[in-house]
């Protein structure tokens, strides 16, 4: 179980990189857009944060001593957050350009988000 859960945190993890590595490249362009390589990374953080949460759950109820339960807070503001992305992406992933603002917000909320997981 605790390979599997290695295997997802990986994935959490390739998947908030490629989120903001798509997001940030766009930094040069006058004009912004949102590719869909950040939706795809953006959805695999959600799903592998998904099977996290319920990994932990499995390794805290099996053995409690050694594993701790997950912060049901912690992830509320991340799921929160990660659909706020999600909503912003795929409501202007068509378009050819977007504000600056909303793809700003984008990189804000995915940087707010990496506070929460590695602060609370």
């Amino acid at each position: 179980m605790t390979l599997a859960r290695n295997i997802f945190l990986l994935l959490h993890i390739l998947g908030f990189l490629g989120l903001l590595g798509v997001l940030l490249s766009q930094i040069p362009k006058p004009e912004k857009r949102i590719l869909g390589g950040a939706l795809h990374s953006a959805l695999l953080s959600l799903i592998s944060g998904i099977a996290l949460v319920g990994i932990r759950t499995s390794l805290h109820s099996s053995d409690a001593a050694n594993w701790d339960a997950p912060d049901h807070t912690k992830v509320g503001i991340k799921l929160i957050f990660l659909v706020i992305i999600l909503v912003l992406g795929y409501k202007n992933t068509k378009k050819p350009a977007v504000s600056t603002r909303i793809w700003a917000s984008m990189i804000a909320l995915a940087l707010v988000n990496l506070f929460v997981a590695l602060s609370l």
